[in-house]
Formats: C-alpha cells, sequence, structure tokens
C-alpha cells in the first residue's frame, strides 16, 4: 500500500475557496483505479494546512493516475484559470505502508 499527503500552505481566508476547487475530486477519486480512499482535510488550527491524503494499493497507481489525462486535464484547467489558486505553495509526501493493523 502507498500514501500521499499533499500539504496546501493557504491562508486561512482563502480556505473555503480552496475546500471548493477541491470538492468534485472527491467524487472523481471513486473511479481512479488503485485509489483506496480519499481525504481532503483541514487543520483544527485556522493558521493549519489543509492536506489532500490519498491511499493507493501499489505506487504503481498512483504513478498511472499522476500520469493520467485525467490527472492533467484536472490541473491544465486550474491552470489555465482566470481564478488564482489561494495556496502559496504545497509539499508532497508519500509513503510506503509498512505495518497496517
Amino acid at each position: 500500500m502507498y500514501v500521499v499527503m499533499n500539504e496546501l500552505h493557504v491562508p486561512k481566508e482563502a480556505k473555503d475557496a480552496m475546500k471548493g476547487r477541491f470538492a468534485q475530486s472527491a467524487e472523481n477519486m471513486k473511479k481512479v483505479p488503485g485509489c483506496l480512499e480519499y481525504l481532503f482535510l483541514d487543520n483544527e488550527n485556522p493558521d493549519g494546512k489543509l492536506v489532500v491524503f490519498t491511499k493507493w494499493e501499489t505506487k504503481e497507481h498512483f504513478e498511472d493516475w499522476k500520469n493520467s489525462d485525467a490527472f492533467k486535464n484536472a490541473h491544465k484547467e486550474k491552470r489555465e484559470s482566470k481564478e488564482k489558486s489561494p495556496a502559496s505553495g504545497s509539499e508532497l509526501n508519500a509513503y510506503e505502508v509498512v505495518y497496517q493493523t
């Protein structure tokens, strides 16, 4: 199993806008082969980061999704949008699951 967490650096006044951007992703991720779980997390601390958490059957499933047309199109739409992203940056962390209960 493979876990990926994308920590989004978003000012507290822009968190709601970012949550709205990711609302559709939850439905879309249900259709992605190998995606076991998708969570969008809001830190209890108002100044905390937002986190996109995904759990995959394998690293290869994640890589396949990342290289897919669906992924590229979703991110292309965001790049081409006139609306600037509220995120000031992000940090991607990936982990191979060693133990699970």
